[in-house]
């Protein structure tokens, strides 16, 4: 591959993750993929892993950016102030991953060759739903029921037509954030990863899903609070019957 290798953007909102994002960015780094960069939008952790994406930024391998954000302010919030940068900045590819290691990041070349030879794809989103995808053994036998339900309701009300309606690990094309105009989705938690499908069906794109293992977050703690979860239960209605803009 040469100078025509499109330009990949993994974007990793953090909050209190600087043990994981080190081992992430190596990881990402030994895929060799051509023209990789990776964009760490950081919420003022309290632990410090703006620092360390910061010496990252100095001493990696692979281009990393930094954005520092003043204050934990919603992982939606979060993406779309780093999807908006990767985008100003000439991303072809925008990847949305988590920091926490559940994502798998040896899926990425497979997700950005998708978009290569699948130029009816949109959006390619890692499913633990589709057939050869999976959760971790350590998810509990309520958690995997309670993410089945989620995805059922999700779908029931918006018709998506995807196994993995939440799911957060996807490679987007940067003309499909554009017409969906990622700046304006407001859903703040994780109701955002609904809201981007809702917009990109609405819009007459497909999404393709590939196979993953969705593993237990490697160190730290889940992040979903009462407030989150309110939210992405009444979001999909909001959606269907808001009168959204679209």
């Amino acid at each position: 591959m040469g100078e025509t290798d499109p330009k990949v953007t993994v974007v990793v909102p953090t909050y209190n993750e600087r043990d994981n994002l080190p081992v992430l960015v190596d990881m990402l780094t030994a895929l060799g993929l051509p023209n990789l960069h990776v964009l760490v939008v950081d919420d003022n952790s309290p632990d410090g892993t703006g620092d360390v994406a910061d010496k990252l930024a100095q001493e990696a391998a692979i281009p990393v950016g930094v954005l520092h954000r003043t204050e934990k302010d919603g992982l939606g919030r979060a993406y779309v102030a780093g999807i908006t940068r990767a985008l100003d900045e000439g991303a072809d590819i925008v990847v949305q991953m988590d920091a926490d290691l559940s994502h798998p990041s040896s899926v990425v070349p497979t997700m950005v060759a998708t978009l290569a030879e699948d130029s009816g794809a949109a959006v390619v989103l890692g499913s633990r739903y589709v057939r050869g995808g999976e959760v971790a053994s350590q998810w509990a036998w309520h958690r995997k029921a309670l993410s089945a339900w989620a995805n059922r309701y999700v779908n029931v009300i918006l018709r998506l037509g995807v196994k993995d309606a939440t799911a957060g690990f996807k490679a987007w094309r940067a003309d499909t954030l554009r017409a969906i105009e990622v700046g304006t989705v407001r859903s703040n938690g994780y109701a955002f990863q609904v809201e981007m499908n809702y917009r990109t069906v609405k819009q007459g794109l497909r999404i393709v899903e590939v196979p993953i293992r969705f593993e237990e977050r490697a160190d730290g703690v889940s992040k979903m609070s009462l407030a989150v979860q309110l939210e992405s239960a009444l979001m999909p209605w909001k959606l269907r019957f808001g009168g959204r803009k679209r």
